[in-house]
Protein backbone atom coordinates (compact mmCIF):
# COMPACT_ATOMS: atom_id res chain seq x y z
CA UNK A 1 0.00 0.00 0.00
CA UNK A 2 1.26 3.60 -0.77
CA UNK A 3 -0.03 6.20 1.30
CA UNK A 4 -1.08 8.31 -1.30
CA UNK A 5 -4.84 7.94 1.20
CA UNK A 6 -2.42 9.65 4.12
CA UNK A 7 -0.67 12.23 2.90
CA UNK A 8 2.61 13.69 4.58
CA UNK A 9 2.36 10.60 7.16
CA UNK A 10 5.50 9.47 7.88
CA UNK A 11 4.51 7.70 11.17
CA UNK A 12 2.99 4.30 11.63
CA UNK A 13 1.20 3.77 15.00
CA UNK A 14 0.98 0.00 15.78
CA UNK A 15 -1.74 -0.81 17.81
CA UNK A 16 -2.65 2.24 18.07
CA UNK A 17 -5.94 1.82 20.72
CA UNK A 18 -8.23 5.09 21.19
CA UNK A 19 -5.33 7.75 19.92
CA UNK A 20 -6.64 10.04 17.97
CA UNK A 21 -6.19 10.99 14.64
CA UNK A 22 -2.80 13.11 13.95
CA UNK A 23 -1.19 14.31 10.91
CA UNK A 24 1.44 12.52 9.42
CA UNK A 25 0.56 9.46 11.30
CA UNK A 26 -1.47 6.36 10.41
CA UNK A 27 -3.04 4.14 12.78
CA UNK A 28 -3.30 0.68 12.78
CA UNK A 29 -5.36 -1.22 14.76
CA UNK A 30 -6.83 -5.01 15.15
CA UNK A 31 -9.70 -3.68 16.62
CA UNK A 32 -12.30 -1.77 14.39
CA UNK A 33 -14.07 -0.46 17.35
CA UNK A 34 -11.33 1.90 18.47
CA UNK A 35 -11.52 3.11 14.75
CA UNK A 36 -8.18 3.44 13.63
CA UNK A 37 -6.83 4.51 9.72
CA UNK A 38 -6.31 0.94 8.72
CA UNK A 39 -7.80 -2.38 10.34
CA UNK A 40 -5.05 -5.12 10.62
CA UNK A 41 -4.11 -8.24 12.77
CA UNK A 42 0.04 -7.63 13.14
CA UNK A 43 0.73 -11.42 13.49
CA UNK A 44 -0.89 -11.31 9.50
CA UNK A 45 2.70 -10.55 8.10
CA UNK A 46 3.37 -8.46 5.73
CA UNK A 47 2.01 -5.55 6.44
CA UNK A 48 0.24 -3.89 3.87
CA UNK A 49 2.62 -1.23 3.27
CA UNK A 50 6.00 -0.74 0.65
CA UNK A 51 9.52 -1.51 1.72
CA UNK A 52 10.65 1.84 3.46
CA UNK A 53 8.01 3.99 3.90
CA UNK A 54 8.03 5.12 7.29
CA UNK A 55 10.14 7.58 9.24
CA UNK A 56 8.95 6.34 12.71
CA UNK A 57 6.86 3.15 14.03
CA UNK A 58 5.26 3.81 17.08
CA UNK A 59 5.00 -0.08 19.20
CA UNK A 60 3.48 0.78 22.54
CA UNK A 61 2.45 -1.55 24.55
CA UNK A 62 1.65 -4.29 21.62
CA UNK A 63 5.39 -6.50 21.23
CA UNK A 64 4.44 -8.44 24.43
CA UNK A 65 0.70 -9.63 22.69
CA UNK A 66 2.69 -10.94 19.27
CA UNK A 67 2.95 -14.80 18.34
CA UNK A 68 6.31 -13.97 16.79
CA UNK A 69 8.58 -11.26 18.11
CA UNK A 70 11.68 -11.70 15.28
CA UNK A 71 9.51 -11.73 12.60
CA UNK A 72 7.37 -8.96 13.74
CA UNK A 73 10.62 -7.05 13.37
CA UNK A 74 12.24 -7.99 10.53
CA UNK A 75 8.67 -6.82 9.24
CA UNK A 76 9.31 -3.13 10.73
CA UNK A 77 12.45 -3.59 9.18
CA UNK A 78 11.03 -3.57 6.18
CA UNK A 79 8.85 -0.97 6.05
CA UNK A 80 11.29 1.44 8.37
CA UNK A 81 13.23 3.65 5.97
CA UNK A 82 17.26 3.09 6.81
CA UNK A 83 17.77 5.05 9.97
CA UNK A 84 14.08 5.37 10.57
CA UNK A 85 13.31 4.75 14.65
CA UNK A 86 11.02 2.07 16.09
CA UNK A 87 9.97 2.89 19.32
CA UNK A 88 8.63 0.16 21.90
CA UNK A 89 7.53 0.12 25.14
CA UNK A 90 6.90 -3.22 26.89
CA UNK A 91 5.83 -4.34 30.64
CA UNK A 92 9.30 -5.13 32.42
CA UNK A 93 9.55 -8.95 32.99
CA UNK A 94 9.54 -8.48 36.30
CA UNK A 95 6.23 -5.95 36.38
CA UNK A 96 3.08 -7.77 37.98
CA UNK A 97 1.50 -6.11 34.94
CA UNK A 98 3.57 -8.62 32.75
CA UNK A 99 1.84 -11.08 34.02
CA UNK A 100 -1.91 -9.72 34.99
CA UNK A 101 -2.70 -9.62 31.00
CA UNK A 102 -3.93 -13.16 30.21
CA UNK A 103 -3.26 -11.77 26.24
CA UNK A 104 0.84 -11.28 27.58
CA UNK A 105 3.01 -13.82 25.04
CA UNK A 106 6.33 -12.76 26.05
CA UNK A 107 7.78 -11.33 29.44
CA UNK A 108 11.05 -9.05 28.29
CA UNK A 109 14.27 -8.02 29.57
CA UNK A 110 16.58 -4.77 28.82
CA UNK A 111 18.69 -7.11 26.58
CA UNK A 112 15.57 -8.48 24.69
CA UNK A 113 16.23 -6.70 21.39
CA UNK A 114 20.27 -7.14 21.24
CA UNK A 115 20.04 -9.98 19.15
CA UNK A 116 19.11 -7.94 16.53
CA UNK A 117 22.40 -6.03 17.01
CA UNK A 118 25.12 -7.01 14.87
CA UNK A 119 27.54 -7.70 18.01
CA UNK A 120 25.07 -10.02 19.66
CA UNK A 121 26.04 -13.67 19.37
CA UNK A 122 23.44 -15.06 18.66
CA UNK A 123 22.39 -12.22 16.75
CA UNK A 124 22.20 -15.04 13.02
CA UNK A 125 18.44 -15.71 14.69
CA UNK A 126 17.69 -12.60 12.35
CA UNK A 127 19.01 -11.20 9.11
CA UNK A 128 17.90 -7.83 9.92
CA UNK A 129 19.92 -5.32 11.70
CA UNK A 130 18.76 -2.40 14.25
CA UNK A 131 21.37 -0.14 16.76
CA UNK A 132 19.85 0.51 19.87
CA UNK A 133 20.00 4.12 20.25
CA UNK A 134 18.45 4.49 23.56
CA UNK A 135 16.59 2.27 26.26
CA UNK A 136 15.49 2.48 29.77
CA UNK A 137 14.23 0.89 32.80
CA UNK A 138 11.10 2.58 34.23
CA UNK A 139 9.86 2.61 37.45
CA UNK A 140 6.68 3.62 38.93
CA UNK A 141 6.32 4.26 43.26
CA UNK A 142 8.22 6.73 45.49
CA UNK A 143 11.09 8.62 45.22
CA UNK A 144 13.31 6.26 45.94
CA UNK A 145 12.25 3.66 43.30
CA UNK A 146 12.05 6.55 40.91
CA UNK A 147 15.54 8.02 41.38
CA UNK A 148 18.17 5.76 43.64
CA UNK A 149 16.79 2.29 42.28
CA UNK A 150 16.08 3.65 38.97
CA UNK A 151 19.32 5.45 38.23
CA UNK A 152 21.18 1.93 39.61
CA UNK A 153 19.29 -0.13 37.47
CA UNK A 154 19.78 1.85 34.58
CA UNK A 155 23.35 1.98 35.11
CA UNK A 156 24.21 -1.35 35.52
CA UNK A 157 20.88 -3.05 34.06
CA UNK A 158 22.61 -7.16 33.39
CA UNK A 159 23.36 -6.86 37.94
CA UNK A 160 19.91 -5.11 38.40
CA UNK A 161 18.27 -7.85 36.33
CA UNK A 162 20.14 -10.26 37.71
CA UNK A 163 19.93 -9.85 41.40
CA UNK A 164 17.63 -6.67 42.03
CA UNK A 165 14.29 -7.03 39.55
CA UNK A 166 12.44 -9.69 42.55
CA UNK A 167 13.29 -6.95 45.46
CA UNK A 168 12.45 -3.65 43.35
CA UNK A 169 10.29 -4.76 40.39
CA UNK A 170 10.17 -2.42 36.96
CA UNK A 171 7.21 -1.06 35.63
CA UNK A 172 7.89 -0.71 32.01
CA UNK A 173 11.10 -0.78 29.25
CA UNK A 174 11.31 2.17 26.67
CA UNK A 175 13.18 1.35 23.82
CA UNK A 176 14.56 3.33 20.32
CA UNK A 177 15.97 0.72 17.87
CA UNK A 178 17.55 2.45 14.52
CA UNK A 179 16.84 0.46 11.34
CA UNK A 180 20.59 -0.43 9.86
CA UNK A 181 20.20 -0.98 5.99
Amino acid sequence: MNLANFPGSTVLAIGCGNRQTEHGVVRLDISPSVNPDIVWDLDCIPYPFDNSTFSKIECFDVIEHLSNIPQTLEELHRILKPGGLLKITTPHFSCANSYTDPTHKYHLSYFSFDYFCKDHNLAYYSKVRYRIYNRHIQFQGGRFSRSIVSRLANQFPKLYEHRWAWIFPAWFLEFELEAIK
